[in-house]
């Protein structure tokens, strides 16, 4: 309990294990503009709406969505209960506190991987399945009191948007009507992220540059900047718009598309003044779904032919590869004749 971040006080400098070495930090590249190509997709303007995502999950692997049906007072409240989770006594906070890899509702700081990795992050980070909600719902944090039904409501929304984007990219793609309803979209993880302010945030990182390994993710920001986005090898910073959801473009979508689109390389800076929280919707196939390129898709791109593997494979290869995108893609290309 007393590596959380979020339980320290008063500290004054950043300690050595958690510096990252020079070539990663965000150094000067800290504060980055926002940037205004980025684009935001008003998803009540069907007129050219799968055209304005496939453009933008092509040129950039992310994208902005507003009018998209949930409420801001709902997207208020949710965000509220997710930092009152931080904000509970640390009796309650160590009550779920990753201590074994068999809890499915984990509260832990840095990563997973806390014990073996050479350097921290500066986040505490919450960590559940959300779907299907009657598997998981039961396992949630208790305290706040509302939280498993704030939540719950909530999720299912975000559920039911990340399906109809996925149907409109489905439809860009010229994919069989209903690609993604099955298995591909079997399972939904709930990421919230929790950075306080960092004595020094130019020597540190809340997360590395990096992919995700899931089909898209869906994130409600707070109001504090601190996401990057990698766009031709320049950081730029995705400004957090009141009502907006970012949507992230994820490394399986890369694949199943034959590079089509594509996932960029993103990362979290801090600050040090404020405390950013945001909250990440991975959207992710079944652990026994088989994944595979769509036949469908004509190949372009000189994209590396890829084998058929199952979604808890892929996770195993892509944690082993350490986020080299490299590495992962050629533990999954098929063998050559």
């Amino acid at each position: 309990m007393e590596k959380l971040v979020s339980n320290w006080s008063n500290i004054q400098s950043v300690p050595e294990n958690y510096i990252f070495p020079p070539e990663t930090r965000p150094g000067e590249d800290l504060k980055v503009p926002f940037s205004h190509s980025i684009p935001i997709i008003d998803l009540n303007d069907r007129t050219n709406t799968t055209q304005q995502i496939i453009k933008a999950a092509r040129e950039f692997g992310f994208f902005q969505v507003i009018n998209h049906g949930i409420p801001l007072n709902e997207m208020k409240e949710t965000m509220s209960v997710f930092k009152q989770v931080f904000q509970m006594p640390d009796e309650y906070k160590h009550s779920s506190y990753l201590d074994d890899d068999l809890k499915t509702c984990k509260i832990f700081t840095s990563s997973l991987r806390y014990e073996t990795e050479k350097v921290h992050l500066w986040r505490d980070s919450l960590r559940h399945p959300s779907h299907p909600l009657e598997q998981w719902q039961h396992l949630w944090p208790q305290n706040p009191i509302t939280y498993r039904e704030c939540v719950g409501n909530f999720s299912v929304k975000i559920k039911d948007l990340g399906s109809r984007i996925l149907d409109l990219i489905s439809e860009g793609l010229d994919l069989k009507c209903g690609y993604f309803d099955n298995d591909l979209t079997g399972s939904m993880i709930i990421s919230v992220n929790h950075y306080p302010p960092c004595p020094k945030p130019s020597l540190t990182l809340g997360l590395p540059k990096h992919k995700d390994p899931y089909l898209i993710t869906i994130l409600m920001q707070d109001g504090v900047s601190g996401l990057q986005v990698l766009k031709d090898a320049t950081w730029v910073a995705v400004e957090p718009l009141p009502h907006a959801f970012v949507i992230n473009i994820g490394h399986l979508l890369e694949i199943i598309s034959k590079g089509k689109l594509i996932s960029a390389e993103h990362r979290a800076v801090t600050n040090s003044s404020h405390t950013r929280t945001s909250a990440a919707f991975f959207i992710a196939p079944s652990d026994d779904c088989l994944i595979e390129p769509a036949q469908d898709i004509s190949d372009e791109n000189d994209h590396p032919i890829l084998k058929s593997f199952k979604y808890k494979e892929f996770l195993k290869e892509f944690f082993n590869a350490h986020g080299d995108t490299d590495l992962l893609l050629k533990s999954l290309e098929a063998p050559k004749n």
